[in-house]
This record gives C-alpha cells, structure tokens and sequence, in this order.
C-alpha cells in the first residue's frame, strides 16, 4: 500500500526531509537529503481546497458551492494557502478586505456589494 509523504513530525512538528529513495524497478537506494515540495508541507485541508480550486479553474462561485462556504471564506482559505506556501498576502489589500468584511458582518452592504468592492 503506497501512502502519501508528509512534511510534519507527527510528534514536534518540524520539518521533515527525506533521506532515501528506492526505485520500484530495480532497487536501486539512494541515501541523502532531498529537499520535498512545499505542497508537501501543507495540512489535508489546504491541500484539499487547492485541489477543489483548480478543478473549478479558480472560479469562486464554483468553489463556494462545492465547498458550501462563503465568497469570505473562500478567499480567507486561499490567504492561507499563500500564506502557507511562504508568500506574503498584501497588507493593504488584507486591511481593505477586513474593512469590508466588517461593513458586511454588521450589515452596512450587501453580499453583492463586498463582493464588487473585492474585486
């Protein structure tokens, strides 16, 4: 039964890193430090929206119904993600969005008024 790599400890969390390779064919070992992708690193969950992400070719509307969350949510998650994969998800455009969330949570705009005001 093949099972999937993970990049966590199960007991610290660290960073883990392959030391071997063996080829299917021929048994070939290779020992060493490999470095794993950074996809490797990320939890089911995150792993599971990017897959439902790009099976609905980045479409919100798509994921939202897939996934049954909100436009907010959808795009929280994919911050994560970002986040996640050690990119930076702008300040300013994460201030703006909170601000818009916060017009919406307490009923200042519509739903389709934050999602205008996001795009």
């Amino acid at each position: 039964m093949l099972r999937n790599v993970i990049g966590e400890c199960p007991i610290c969390q660290s960073d883990l890193k392959v030391t071997k390779l063996q080829c299917t064919s021929c048994n070939t070992e290779i020992s060493g430090e490999f470095q794993l992708s950074k996809f490797s690193y990320l939890s089911k969950e995150h792993l599971y929206f990017i897959e439902v992400f790009i099976k609905n070719k980045g479409n919100i509307k798509q994921i939202e119904k897939e996934l049954g969350i909100s436009y907010p949510t959808v795009k929280r998650n994919l911050d994560e993600v970002i986040v996640s994969l050690g990119y930076e998800v702008s300040s300013e455009e994460k201030a703006n969005k909170e601000e818009i969330f916060k017009k919406l949570e307490n009923g200042e705009i519509t739903a389709s008024e934050a999602a205008k005001l996001i795009k």
